[in-house]
């Protein structure tokens, strides 16, 4: 089942929903020829269930356990070898481990997890010029690995699966308020109709995806990139503005610096810079998206209980039409 079908449908979430620190230790235990200290912290993760165990040996893993029906197998799968040629290619990531019977990808009563040692070190809360050149370099090699692969599963970052798609759904299963979905949808197709010719014939590849700061960490490596969990074929772009996407000067100047480092490594196009508001309106309907998907989830009632509201897709409309003002008058 692919992430297109509604998640509560799935014969696995009520088991996700009731994932306890019990079953998550035993599973762990299973696959590390190791124990847990019965001890555990829960990790920010809205999409999957992330858990901190340190270990009797002194070791502290990291479990991920995947949200059932987003991904399957290879799609888990091409997480873990983009990630396995980052590593090879000397690009610091965080890797999962090889469990005892060989493989990356564990199972728990159906629902997959991979587990990863901790990367020790502190989130970044904000950049420095050093980190931005850092940052660009790393990039840039870790898009030169991107361009070498020979099949992937994950769905490309398009027009048609960002804006399209999504807006279907939302339509289709009555998501907005009535008297708000014409609004909304001709605000969709008007960003469609503008941003469809600056995707045309763009260069893609493997990217990160989700490369904001909450997924860098300083550690005694530099700055190391962590979860691939949305790890997709997509422009080079989408990787630079979500880590510098602020709208104003200072978001420019930093989007700026990090391609001029980029590209002591790796040819970027500063016209592509063009692409940060369009794929920012493409996140703004992608993201109502994914909450629409996981409305069922009592996590996503408690975190987005505004999410049936008419201010929220009142604003949602509002923010679509922001962004295609900035895209026609050229804002990068």
């Amino acid at each position: 089942m692919s992430e297109q079908a509604e998640f509560h449908e799935h014969p696995l979430a009520q088991r996700f929903f009731v994932l306890t620190p019990d079953k998550v230790m035993d599973a762990v235990e299973a696959v590390v020829g190791g124990r847990c200290t019965g001890s555990f912290s829960v990790l920010n993760s809205y999409e999957n269930r992330v858990y901190l165990l340190p270990m009797t040996d002194g070791r502290e893993i990291v479990g991920k356990f995947y949200r059932p029906g987003r991904w399957n197998t290879d799609q888990i799968y091409d997480e873990h070898e983009f990630t396995a040629d980052l590593l090879d290619a000397g690009v610091p990531v965080a890797v999962p481990l090889i469990l005892k019977d060989g493989d990356t990808i564990g199972e728990v009563e159906g629902i997959f997890f991979a587990l990863y040692d901790r990367v020790l070190g502190r989130v970044p809360q904000e950049l420095s010029i050093d980190e931005l050149d850092e940052l660009g370099i790393g990039l840039a090699r870790l898009h030169e690995v991107g361009e070498d692969f020979d099949e992937l599963h994950r769905p490309p970052l398009t027009i048609h699966n960002y804006a399209r798609q999504n807006l279907a759904y939302l339509l289709d299963n009555n998501i907005l308020p009535p008297d708000m979905q014409r609004a909304y949808a001709q605000a969709v197709e008007s960003l469609i109709a503008h941003c469809e010719p600056l995707f045309a014939d763009l260069p893609t590849h493997r990217i990160h995806g989700d490369c904001h700061l909450g997924n860098l960490i300083r550690s005694s490596r530099g700055l190391v990139f962590l979860d691939f969990d949305d790890m997709l074929i997509g422009p080079a772009v989408q990787d630079i503005w979500l880590l510098a996407p602020s709208y104003d000067q200072d978001g420019q100047e930093q989007r700026e610096r990090i391609v001029r480092s980029y590209n002591t490594e790796r040819f970027f196009d500063p016209d592509w810079l063009s692409l940060v508001e369009p794929l920012r309106a493409l996140r703004f309907i992608r993201f109502a998206t994914w909450i629409a998907r996981r409305r069922q989830d009592p996590f996503f009632l408690r975190a987005f209980p505004y999410f049936f509201e008419e201010r929220y897709w009142r604003d949602q409309i509002t923010d679509l039409h922001e962004q295609i003002q900035r895209i026609t008058q050229g804002f990068v």
